[in-house]
């Protein structure tokens, strides 16, 4: 069953999906690498990286109780996991079907390894590319100084380095910043 507060799809076709390639980034896209609706906001500086669902929910509510004083702020999320992923057992032999499901991944460009999590439990997870930017904060006028202090809150819960930016930050191409 999903609730109102997972982050998971609402509704899928099929459950079990062929796992694809990894598209190569060829090119020079940039989308998703500043920002589009708030004043400021957070994009991974790192190597990308797998975020699970419980990750995200935990950085956001951190985030909120921060703003929360400040009427009219909104925090938007600018991934999400829509794809999901089957895994089977450890210490299983080969055959008998693909596996159950697992947890949700999302439709990203991953550069960098995978972090595997064994758990028992669904986990809502997704990878997510180098300059990908994660939360913004908007809505209302916000000081620098506290947008500064919500979002190195929610960085503190995330598995990978993350770097604060603004509406006039350049945009990135991996690892590499594009001055105009």
């Amino acid at each position: 069953a999903r609730f109102r507060s997972q982050l998971a799809p609402k509704r899928v076709d099929f459950i079990k999906r062929h796992k694809g390639i990894i598209p190569v980034p060829i090119g020079g896209s940039t989308k998703g690498t500043t920002l589009a609706f708030g004043q400021w906001g957070i994009r991974i500086k790192g190597n990308g990286v797998r975020l699970t669902a419980k990750q995200l929910t935990s950085a956001e509510d951190a985030i909120k109780r921060k703003i929360k004083t400040i009427k009219g702020a909104k925090v938007y999320m600018r991934v999400f996991p829509d794809i999901p992923v089957c895994q089977k057992g450890n210490e299983t032999r080969m055959g008998k079907g693909k596996g159950a499901f697992e947890f949700w991944a999302t439709r990203q460009v991953l550069l960098s390894c995978l972090l595997y999590c064994n758990s028992a439990h669904p986990l809502f997870v997704f990878r997510v590319p180098t300059g990908r930017v994660i939360f913004e904060l908007g809505g209302a006028p916000i000081r620098e100084e506290l947008a500064r202090e919500a979002l190195r809150l929610a960085v503190v819960k995330l598995p990978t380095a993350m770097e604060f930016i603004d509406k006039c930050a350049p945009p990135r191409l991996g690892r590499l910043l594009l001055e105009p």
